[in-house]
């Protein structure tokens, strides 16, 4: 199944960038999204113009590029691109008929950093915001835990 690039990242021209990745400031700073992508993951770029790739399910923040010339010459390598935007992931969610709309991505149903996989049975159509908002609050409240820890979470208001 072919994939186009509006399979692979998301439109999020009319959400402040800012405010979308604000409960993710404690790993990325000041750095601000340029690039989502359809799986919530983000490319942010900062004030020297490097490129980072926010890994939404693991909170990891890694350094992709030197400058934004650099990041879209590497768009054009296959194997960086499969990766970055699983793509096996998106062609079995768009093959299962969980197609995108405005306003959402395939968010995670549990976390990695939780237990869940990257396979297609973990994603669900999400809020583009939500996503950020929670995967950058439970990632902040695990981030000094060390691994194999349980968790209980409690919802408040």
């Amino acid at each position: 199944m072919a994939l186009t690039w509006n399979d692979l990242t998301i439109n999020f021209e009319n959400i402040d960038r800012t405010e979308l990745i604000e409960d993710w400031q404690w790993l990325v700073g000041t750095a601000l999204p340029i690039l989502v992508t359809s799986v919530g993951d983000a490319f942010l770029q900062n004030v020297d113009g490097e490129i980072y790739w926010l890994i939404t399910g693991s909170a990891e923040l890694e350094k992709v590029a030197k400058n934004y010339e650099e990041f879209q010459a590497k768009l054009n390598d296959d194997e960086l691109v499969r990766d970055w935007f699983l793509i096996p992931v998106v062609a079995e969610l768009k093959k299962q008929g969980v197609l995108l709309e405005p306003g959402k991505l395939y968010g995670f149903k549990q976390l990695p950093v939780l237990g869940g996989k990257y396979e297609p049975d973990n994603f669900e159509l999400t809020d583009i915001a939500v996503h950020f908002s929670m995967s950058g609050q439970i990632n902040f409240k695990l981030k000094d835990l060390p691994d194999g820890t349980k968790v209980n979470f409690e919802i408040t208001e």
